[in-house]
Parts: structure tokens; sequence; C-alpha cells
């Protein structure tokens, strides 16, 4: 009974129920991050480990294949931001507005592809791009009188092809986000807003844009992540995690390459520490330059 009343109690209630995720944080997120600091600075064989100090760092950053990790990366990080953001914006705004019909129909067309696991998507995306002559987008070019291409072997279309399956997979997860947004801006505004004379873009521009700014940010800080932890799209895309000159190279493809194919965990725990501050110094520069971090006027 007594213990029932101490878990009860006011005091000790609140902690009781946030134990469960502090537990899980602890055990799933912090001692793993300490295990891969301690692993970065060691040599790691069967059986074996050995201190080296900054050696993996050092030879990190002379490494040519991790310069190429990071630029192909970041290009597809960049390129998600650019696309993955307005165009599902602008898809929300229109199915939440009297201009479309169905709109239950093109929210469940454009979400359908979400479902679908990464490694059947990178399959039919790489028999979509094969350099075959009977592949579906050799045979689009053949329709508008192009020769047959090896897609998947050169830099500027390999990323296209990464980019168009990102697309086709997370448009409808992120229209889906603004939608949610949507629901919370007061349709009074763009009563009031109208009555004032503004058209379609007026209101989009000053009134859907800035009260979508939570979304909006949300949307660009997990997209940020995504573009940088990419590795199953490229390896699916190649059939494995080596291509041409290393144009389908990832972060994360390079950290599976030296920890998991070359048995290398501590180069390998280096390079995931490199890619988790890369990630927090972008995602943190960003949420500053957007005010998150502002204190609110009173």
């Amino acid at each position: 009974m007594k213990t029932k009343n101490f878990l009860y109690s006011q005091k000790v209630a609140p902690y009781v129920f946030v134990l469960p995720f502090i537990i899980s944080f602890l055990v799933f997120w912090i001692y793993p991050l300490i295990s891969t600091v301690t692993m970065s600075f060691q040599t790691i064989l069967p059986g074996q480990t050995e201190f080296i100090g900054l050696e993996n760092y050092s030879k990190l950053f002379r490494d040519k294949a991790f310069r190429i990790a990071i630029k192909n990366s970041f290009t597809y990080m960049v390129w998600t931001l650019i696309l993955l953001i307005p165009f599902p914006m602008l898809f929300a705004v229109l199915i939440d507005s009297n201009l479309v019909k169905a709109s239950g129909f093109w929210k469940a067309v454009l979400y359908l592809p979400s479902l679908t696991s990464v490694v059947i998507s990178g399959i039919l995306f790489r028999l979509m791009f094969t350099e075959y002559p009977t592949s579906q987008m050799n045979k689009l070019l053949v329709f508008f009188g192009q020769e047959p291409m090896a897609w998947l072997k050169n830099g500027t279309t390999a990323m296209f092809a990464l980019l168009l399956l990102a697309c086709w997979r997370w448009t409808g997860v992120n229209m889906l986000y603004f939608l949610s947004g949507l629901k919370g801006i007061d349709t009074s505004l763009y009563e009031s807003a109208e009555i004032d004379g503004a058209n379609g873009w007026e209101k989009f521009r000053y009134i859907t844009i800035p009260l979508l700014k939570p979304t909006t940010i949300y949307v660009l800080t997990i997209s940020v992540y995504a573009g940088l932890a990419m590795f199953l799209e490229s390896y699916m895309l190649w059939a494995g995690n080596t291509s041409p000159k290393n144009i389908g190279l990832t972060i994360v493809g390079y950290l599976y390459k030296r920890g998991i194919e070359k048995n290398q965990l501590g180069y390998a725990s280096a390079v995931g520490l490199v890619l988790l501050v890369i990630a927090l110094v972008i995602n943190i520069v960003q949420l500053i330059l957007n005010g998150t971090f502002k204190k609110e006027e009173r």
C-alpha cells in the first residue's frame, strides 16, 4: 500500500511516467554515443583493441573517397530541400483549397509511394534507369528522338535518379505535414484578406507561408538529417555499395563500407561522429537563422 501511494504521489508520479523514455534514451542513444566516441580513437580487430589517438580522424580527412561521399551527400541534401519543401507545400495548399476535386483521392495517390519499402523502390528505379534500351527511361529518350544512355554511370543522371526516387517516396509525406499545418490557420484571416482585395498569391505569400513557418522548420530539420543519412536508396539503385567512380557513395555508405565490409570499426566510428557533427551544426545554424531559439517578447 505504501509503495502504491509512493508511486501515485504528485512528486514521484511524473518521474515514473518519464522513466521509460529516460531508460531508452540512456541505453539506445547515450551509451552508443559514448561507445562510438571511444571507438573512434581506437583500432579494433577481433579480440584486439588498441588506442591510436587522432589517427582515424587524420586518415579520414585525407581520404579522397570520404570527400566524394561528403560531396554526394551534400548535393543530395540540398536538392531534396529545394524539391521536397516548396512543392509539397504547394500541393498541400491546392488540395486544401476548393480548386481541387476529390482531395482524398489525391492525398492517397501522393502518400501511397511512401508505403513502399526502400528495397522495392530501389529495385524498381534500378530497372527503370538501367542502361539497356528496354528500360523505361531509355524508351522515353528514344520516343523523343534521343539515344539510350547509361543513367547510373554518369554523376548528373545518377543524382537525377536518386532525387526522382526521393521525390516519388516523400512528396506525399511532407504534403501531409503541411496539410496539418494548414488546419491550424484561422480561415477568418483569409476572409479578411479577401475583403481587403487580396488575391490568391497575396494570401499565400502574406498569410500561408508565415503561419506555416513552424511546420516548414520541422520539415527542413528532418530533411537535412534524411538527406545526409541517405544510404539504402543508393545501395539498392546500384545493387550494392559500389558505384562507378563512387558517384553513388554517401557518408553512411562510406561508413558501411569501412565498418561492415572492411571490418574497420574504429575508422567507421570516426566517420559516424563526423556525420553527427555535420548534421547538428547545419540544423543548429538553420534553427538559429529561423529564430527558433529567440526568446518571446512579453
